[in-house]
C-alpha cells in the first residue's frame, strides 16, 4: 500500500516559500504516523530575458503581499540581471532527490532563503552546487549529475506530471493513498486550518500516530 503526501511545488515560488513553514509542520504531523512526504517540482517559471524594471516591480508587490499574509522574510530587491527561470532550482532538487532523498528538503530550504532572504541568484549552478554542498550532497558528484541530459529529463517529467494532473497553481498539498489523490490545499492555507483535514485523512485510512487511542 502506498500512502505519503506529495508537495507540488516550485523552489522559486513566493507562496511556496510562505508556506514552508505549514508544510514542515506537516510534514512532521505524517511522519509521526509513518507516513513520508514526497516533493515534486512544478516548473513555475521558463523565462528566457532579464526581467525588466516593471516587472520586477511587480513580483516585489507580490513579495509583500506574501509577507504580509505569512510573515515569512523577504529581502527588497530581485537579484540583478535575474532571468526568471525555476527550471535549475527545480532540477537541483530532482538531482538531490536521485542522489539522496533526505538532502531534498535541507536544499530546498537553502535554495528558498538563498533566494528570497539573501537575494541570491539561484539560477546559476555553481550556486546550486554550492548549497547541494551545504545539504550534505559532495559538490562534484551533484554538479555531474545535475547538468547531464538524465536529469534535465526527470526534471521536465516532473513538470509533465504536474500539467497532466492539471494542477495550475503552488503550492498544492495531495494526500495519496494506492494511486487515490486527496487535494489537501491548492495555494496557501494556515497550519490550524490544514492539520485537521491531515488528520482526519490519516484517522479515515486506518494510519495514527503512535499512542493514539483508537475509537469505535
Amino acid at each position: 500500500m502506498t500512502t505519503r503526501l506529495l508537495y507540488v511545488m516550485d523552489p522559486m515560488c513566493s507562496w511556496c516559500w510562505g508556506f514552508a513553514p505549514v508544510v514542515e509542520a506537516l510534514a512532521k504531523q505524517a511522519a509521526a504516523a509513518g507516513v513520508p512526504l514526497h516533493t515534486v517540482l512544478g516548473g513555475l517559471r521558463q523565462e528566457q530575458a532579464a526581467l525588466d524594471p516593471l516587472n520586477e516591480a511587480r513580483i516585489l508587490g507580490y513579495w509583500q503581499n506574501v509577507h504580509a499574509m505569512t510573515g515569512q522574510p523577504f529581502t527588497t530587491a530581485l537579484p540583478e540581471g535575474l532571468v526568471y527561470n525555476t527550471e535549475p532550482a527545480c532540477r537541483a532538487l530532482v538531482t538531490a532527490r536521485r542522489l539522496d532523498q533526505d538532502s531534498v528538503w535541507p536544499l530546498l530550504r537553502l535554495i528558498q532563503h538563498a533566494f528570497y532572504v539573501d537575494g541570491l541568484d539561484v539560477t546559476r549552478g555553481p550556486l546550486l552546487a554550492e548549497l547541494a554542498e551545504r545539504a550534505g550532497i559532495p559538490r562534484i558528484e551533484f554538479a555531474e549529475l545535475f547538468d547531464s541530459d538524465q536529469m534535465l529529463a526527470a526534471t521536465a517529467a516532473d513538470f509533465e506530471w504536474v500539467q497532466c494532473l492539471g494542477i495550475a497553481g503552488f503550492p498544492t498539498l495531495l494526500a495519496e493513498r494506492d494511486g487515490q489523490f486527496a487535494l489537501l490545499t491548492n495555494g496557501y492555507r494556515p497550519l490550524e486550518e490544514l492539520a485537521p483535514l491531515l488528520a482526519r485523512w490519516l484517522e479515515r485510512g486506518g494510519v495514527r500516530a503512535p499512542g493514539e487511542s483508537q475509537t469505535s
